[in-house]
C-alpha cells in the first residue's frame, strides 16, 4: 500500500487545513494510507507523526491555522537535519511527502529532494512571494482581512481629521502592502521594492489634505527600508513642523488568523487534489501551484531560494489613484 505523509511548515496560513483535508480524503479514496507530521520539520525531524482518516480532518476546511501544527526548522538547513528527516521516512517506509508552505518550508523540501525522498511542494503563504504560483494559499484572505481593518480605520480617521499608519505583513516582499494600499484607498504605500523616504510620505500625507481630503492612510509593508516605527519616530520628531499627528496600528498577526475564505478554501483543496493525483503519477519533486488558472507544477530545483517579483507597474497605478 502506497504510504504518504503530509506536513504544514513555516509561517501558518488560512487554508492550509483544507490542502490537509484535500490530501487525507482524496488520498485514502485512491487507496493510500495517510499520515501526518506533528510541528512541520521539526517534528519530521523527531519522528512525530500520526494517522489521519477521514473523520480526523471532519470539520476543518473552515478552520484557519493548521492541525498539524507548524515550526520555523533551523535544524533543516543543516545536513544532520536533513539526513535525520530523511531516515525518518525511510525508516516508516513513507511514499511520498507533501509539504504545505511558503519559501523556506520549499526550500526545505527541494533540499530533501536532492536526497533522494520524494517530495511535491504545495504553495502557501501569506506574503504570495513564491515563484510557480501566481497566488498562494492564504495570500487572499490575509490581504481582505488587511483591506477590512483599512476600511474601518477609516471611518475613524475621518471622524476625527487624523492621518492613520497601518503596518501590514509580507516579510520582504511587498504583495499586501500594495494590494491593501489600492484596495483600501491608501494615500501612500511603502513597500520594500520602492524605497521612500519619509518627508515624501509626509509631502503624500499634506498634499491630500491641500486637495481637501479630511485624513489620510499610508499603508507599510513590514519589510520596508523606512518601516511603521521609523516612520512613526520621524513623524514625532518633525511634529511641529508638519503640523498633523500620525497614529500608527500594525496589524501583525491578525492577518494570519480567522478562517479562510472562499478562495483559499477552493484553491487549496484544488492543490490538496493535486497533490495526490501526482503521488498516483509517480510525478515528485515539484511545486504545485496556479499558473494563468490552472494548477502548474513547476521543479523545487527551479524555485528553492528565489523570490516572485512584485510588479511595479501596480504600484504607479496606487500612486496615481492617490491623487
Amino acid at each position: 500500500m502506497t504510504r504518504i505523509a503530509v506536513l504544514t511548515s513555516g509561517g501558518d496560513a488560512p487554508g492550509m487545513n483544507a490542502a490537509i483535508r484535500a490530501v487525507v480524503r482524496l488520498g485514502l479514496a485512491r487507496g493510500f494510507e495517510v499520515v501526518g507530521v506533528r510541528d512541520g520539520y521539526t517534528g519530521l525531524i523527531a519522528g512525530n507523526w500520526l494517522p489521519l482518516g477521514p473523520r480526523d480532518v471532519g470539520g476543518i476546511i473552515g478552520r484557519g491555522g493548521t492541525v498539524l501544527g507548524t515550526t520555523r526548522c533551523n535544524d533543516l538547513k543543516t545536513e544532520t537535519g536533513q539526513a535525520a528527516a530523511e531516515r525518518q521516512i525511510r525508516e516508516r517506509d513513507i511514499d511520498g511527502l507533501v509539504v504545505i508552505g511558503g519559501n523556506g518550508s520549499q526550500a526545505g523540501a527541494a533540499a530533501l529532494a536532492r536526497r533522494g525522498v520524494r517530495v511535491i511542494g504545495l504553495a502557501s503563504t501569506i506574503d504570495n512571494d513564491l515563484p510557480g504560483a501566481d497566488i498562494t494559499i492564504g495570500a487572499t484572505t490575509a490581504l481582505d482581512t488587511a483591506v477590512e481593518a483599512i476600511d474601518r480605520l477609516r471611518v475613524t480617521a475621518a471622524s476625527h481629521h487624523r492621518a492613520f499608519l497601518v503596518e501590514v505583513m509580507g516579510r520582504h516582499h511587498g504583495f499586501l502592502g500594495l494590494y491593501a494600499g489600492i484596495a483600501g484607498g491608501a494615500e501612500a504605500v511603502v513597500l520594500p521594492e520602492v524605497n521612500v523616504e519619509p518627508e515624501t510620505v509626509a509631502a503624500e500625507i499634506l498634499g491630500s489634505y491641500q486637495r481637501g481630503k479630511s485624513h489620510a492612510i499610508v499603508v507599510v509593508a513590514e519589510g520596508a527600508q523606512h518601516d511603521a516605527e521609523g516612520l512613526a519616530a520621524y513623524f514625532r520628531a518633525h511634529a511641529q513642523r508638519l503640523g498633523f499627528e500620525l497614529r500608527v496600528v500594525r496589524l501583525g498577526h491578525l492577518q494570519r488568523g480567522g478562517p479562510p475564505g472562499v478562495f483559499d478554501r477552493m484553491y487549496a483543496t484544488s492543490l490538496g487534489a493535486a497533490a495526490v493525483e501526482h503521488v498516483a503519477a509517480q510525478r515528485w519533486g515539484v511545486l504545485l501551484g496556479q499558473i494563468d488558472g490552472k494548477v502548474a507544477a513547476t521543479p523545487l530545483a527551479a524555485i528553492a531560494g528565489a523570490t516572485k517579483p512584485l510588479d511595479l507597474e501596480l504600484y504607479r497605478l496606487a500612486y496615481l489613484l492617490a491623487q
